[in-house]
């Protein structure tokens, strides 16, 4: 029996959270990021390697790569955010870029920034896992297929198109494309030795560490996660990894096999969540469905920092959760219908995915919230960043620092200003490193074939309401963070006066006791008639608190 054996899998967040839910550009295919590793080595002294700078990214992108700044931008922006940013790093950023007064002080500050220069050509790499296939959008399945299917596809669902939370693919991307990943960490002058030919190349344990952006491992049975290179370094397995403590690099040819033959699918993925994560029963079913909630998560199982909760079926209900399970979790909420779901802790990244006709109330979400194939649903969050894709009249009432990504198929979207609280809010959102100002909610980025004025629009004030979040907690935040853009806050004052002169109208008219009778009794009703007609009569139902023998377990 081997007592030395490591498995090794495809970390989640790099596919997760870095790869952006949209077709790469043409150049980020091996040709041109190949010359890009050679460029940035001859450039050491320009701001190019090991790290690579704002000023010159910006430069190999829209001179070499030819991206558009905006775009140059979002990738570098995108993984300086994942790789670089602890919360008081991200809050630091908030700050600086906050202060800035013109467009050349803000320069000033990006030109600053910068990102480790191998990391960064694997980030963009890995982004070809959304590229589109010709042969596989006209079979619909890439043949011979790399990987089976999710045991549970019906809590899982299924997205044939965007792979961010498909495990099975995250692992065929690295087992396939693995010669070509160490390709980009070589020396140049290894490249010359033939990358086909690879028995005398080598690669620096400084080239080795950027491959623990990608993966990671265990040595003992999935009970502790160690990062790649101290797997690689550890001195039972020189012989298999092919490290040399002398020269301090290692066999291209057997570090490759040695990770070919380690990788597995990652034992904390969401096919591991589904298969054999707890079942939370989080949700009482109250509509008659024969179909029933499903929550699954596996924080039980996976080390801290990695825990995960997929939430699939929800039906005219109200789900509201503030706990230990949802703090920092990856979240996907698929398939859920006329709901109202609170997630109010502080969380890592959401994918809402297939529901129609809900309100999402989120707590602070570190990265992103991604909302694809939804219709008409309402998201209020304070997140890093947004992005949407294929939704069709939705409305998202968001704080952000960046800009909301608009991808293909988008239709109807109504962007409005962040517009509720809760008590641990401003709590939550020092944790995951998210401040009030800047605030780009009314600024998208628009990266589709339809025409910019047909798919998005900003609410008109005069449609804006506050939201209110019906449960008590204990905490420090008592108003929105930030307040309300001007207009918005106008608007609201106007509607507040509205309502002062009706209270003094009905209290002139004098009414006897008959006549107040009937009318509270007209009052009732038309408001009972609008309950119904919005559908928030179920929210009403379902905050009524549950008897003993329907109580919602805690998760």
């Amino acid at each position: 029996m081997d007592t030395h054996r490591v498995q090794l899998w495809a970390r989640m967040d790099p596919f997760l959270i870095g790869v952006l839910q949209f077709p790469p550009p043409a150049k980020f295919n091996l040709h041109y990021l190949r010359k890009m590793a050679t460029y940035v080595r001859t450039r050491t002294v320009d701001g190019c390697f090991p790290r690579l700078y704002w000023t010159m990214w910006r430069h190999i992108a829209c001179g070499k790569l030819q991206l558009q700044e905006d775009m140059a931008w979002l990738y570098f922006e995108v993984f300086h955010s994942l790789s670089e940013r602890t919360a008081i790093k991200s809050l630091e950023w908030a700050e600086a870029a906050s202060s800035c007064k013109s467009v050349e002080e803000y320069e000033r500050v990006r030109s600053k920034l910068s990102v480790d220069t191998l990391t960064f050509l694997l980030f963009l790499y890995i982004q070809q896992i959304n590229k589109v296939s010709l042969r596989t959008s006209l079979i619909g399945e890439e043949w011979p297929s790399p990987r089976a299917r999710s045991s549970s596809p019906d809590l899982a669902g299924q997205s044939n198109f965007h792979k961010n939370w498909d495990d099975y693919s995250q692992h065929a991307f690295i087992q396939s494309h693995m010669p070509y990943l160490l390709e980009l960490l070589l020396d140049p002058d290894q490249l010359t030795k033939s990358y086909h030919s690879s028995e005398c190349s080598l690669l620096s344990i400084g080239a080795a560490k950027a491959l623990g952006f990608l993966i990671e491992g265990t040595m003992d049975k999935n009970r502790t996660v160690h990062l790649f290179p101290d797997l690689a370094t550890w001195q039972p397995l020189h012989s298999k990894s092919g490290y040399s403590k002398t020269t301090e690099s290692f066999s291209l040819s057997k570090l490759q096999a040695w990770i070919k033959d380690s990788l597995m699918v990652n034992p904390f993925g969401m096919s591991a969540c589904v298969r054999s994560g707890k079942t939370l029963a989080w949700a009482e079913q109250i509509d008659g469905s024969s179909r029933r909630a499903k929550i699954a998560c596996n924080i039980y199982k996976v080390p801290p920092g990695n825990p995960m909760v997929v939430m699939s079926h929800i039906c005219r209900q109200t789900l509201a959760k503030s706990s230990e399970t949802l703090v920092n979790a990856r979240v996907k909420i698929v398939n859920c219908n006329e709901s109202y779901i609170y997630l109010l802790s502080p969380l890592r990244c959401v994918t809402i995915e297939k529901c129609r006709n809900s309100t999402f109330v989120l707590g602070p979400v570190q990265t992103v919230v991604h909302v694809q194939m939804c219709d008409h649903v309402t998201i209020i969050s304070v997140c890093q960043r947004l992005s949407l894709s294929s939704t069709t009249s939705c409305t998202f009432h968001i704080l952000t620092p960046t800009r909301p990504l608009l991808f293909n198929g988008n239709q109807g979207v109504i962007f409005a200003p962040y517009h509720t609280y809760y008590a641990m809010l401003e709590d939550h959102m020092g944790q995951t490193g998210l401040a009030t100002l800047p605030n780009y909610w009314d600024r998208p980025q628009f990266f589709s074939a339809e025409s910019d004025s047909q798919v998005w629009k900003l609410m008109s004030p005069r449609e804006f309401y506050t939201f209110s979040v019906p449960f008590e907690m204990e905490g420090d935040t008592t108003e929105i963070p930030g307040g309300l853009p001007p207009a918005f806050l106008k608007a609201m004052d106007q509607r507040q006066q509205k309502i002062q002169m009706w209270q003094k109208t009905v209290k002139e008219a004098k009414l006897n006791r008959e006549q107040k009778k009937r009318f509270q009794a007209l009052v009732e009703y038309k408001f009972n008639e609008w309950l119904v007609k919005t559908g928030n009569r179920y929210q009403l139902d379902s905050l009524v608190p549950a008897t003993d023998g329907t109580k919602q377990a805690a998760g």
